[in-house]
């Protein structure tokens, strides 16, 4: 009986969410061809903009979502989609980083609490088990707690939840749907060493039934995500301003040292990806149209990513569209 009430409360909650969700602004363009690849957060982070959310696309199929990291926010992005947390089946995590892994937590403890079938399945890079084991060890209390009636019984949070940490070149395949990843160069550590084997950020190659689709995530210029990426579909690419960038961080952390400021200046430019980098890298892989996304220091300024477009196509010769959040491709 205390089951069955848990159960009801449980749909309840996610039948007031799926109304809220109707009645708030979401797309009216929500029947665009299955799968669809949906840029739910297109703000290369960490700073917070009220214009994008933070980092996180969506593969959708008709009865789920397949998630392609996870940034804070993401929950929300789906609701817009008309997508509840049960949708979500699968999440690719490119790498560690808070703002393309800060809504992790938000997936997993409302697919819990709305008593979403089956298991959450997470891949990643080395590090994400134990990321998804301190979320679970977080839940807890609430777990213990339920809906506050005595006698009621639990449910193990790490029952709901299975990850799977990949190796660089590693192929996974998910019913008609073929995954690669591949070590990009987000990170500069020396091939090997110690941090190289501990840390690692990953492109993805999704190979679907009629198309395919590579996800660079965050890098710097690389061979590796050039060669994984040839003959593909739609290039789905990070981009970054770095003076822009600067010039923000400076904004808002004005306190920030000259050595301070000369490493993140270092890390934009060495492990991100400039305009021109991008149509660069896009002519030599062969794509038949890019997608940018990530747009760190643009923060939706039209006559910027303009530019940017305008610079990526001339380079490319291909369409090129510079995502908002929301946008189906």
């Amino acid at each position: 009986m205390l089951r069955r009430l848990t159960t009801a409360v449980a749909l309840a909650i996610a039948a007031v969410c799926g109304a809220t969700a109707q009645a708030g602004e979401a797309p009216a363009a929500i029947q665009a061809p299955m799968p669809a690849w949906v840029t739910l957060g297109t703000m290369g982070g960490p700073v917070p903009f009220a214009g994008r959310s933070q980092p996180a696309n969506a593969l959708l199929w008709p009865q789920e979502a397949w998630l392609i990291d996870c940034g804070d926010g993401t929950m929300e992005q789906l609701a817009k989609i008309g997508q509840m947390p049960g949708s979500a089946k699968v999440l690719f995590i490119s790498h560690l980083h808070f703002d393309h892994t800060g809504g992790v937590a938000a997936l997993i403890g409302l697919r819990y609490q709305t008593h979403a079938p089956g298991k959450l399945t997470i891949y990643g890079p080395p590090g994400t088990k134990a990321l998804v084991d301190g979320i679970v060890a977080s839940m807890q209390p609430a777990a213990d707690a339920g809906y506050g009636l005595p006698g009621e019984p639990n449910v193990n949070p790490a029952d709901t939840v299975m990850v799977r940490e990949l190796v660089d070149g590693e192929t996974v395949a998910i019913n008609a749907v073929t995954i690669r990843a591949v070590q990009n160069s987000h990170y500069s550590f020396s091939p090997g060493s110690t941090q190289d084997q501990a840390f690692k950020s990953y492109s993805y190659r999704f190979d679907l039934p009629d198309r395919s689709i590579l996800y660079t995530g965050d890098t710097g210029p690389s061979s590796a995500v050039e060669q994984l990426g040839k003959g593909a579909d739609l290039l789905v690419s990070e981009l970054i301003d770095v003076e822009a960038t600067v010039a923000m961080v400076r904004r808002i952390a004005p306190d920030q040292t000259g050595s301070q400021l000369e490493a993140m200046r270092r890390h934009l430019t060495e492990h991100h990806l400039s305009p021109d980098q991008v149509g660069d890298m896009a002519a030599r892989m062969g794509v038949k149209r890019v997608v940018v996304t990530h747009l760190a220091g643009a923060t939706g300024m039209s006559d910027k990513t303009s530019d940017y477009a305008k610079t990526i196509a001339a380079r490319s010769h291909v369409p090129v569209s510079i995502a908002s959040d929301l946008d189906r491709f």
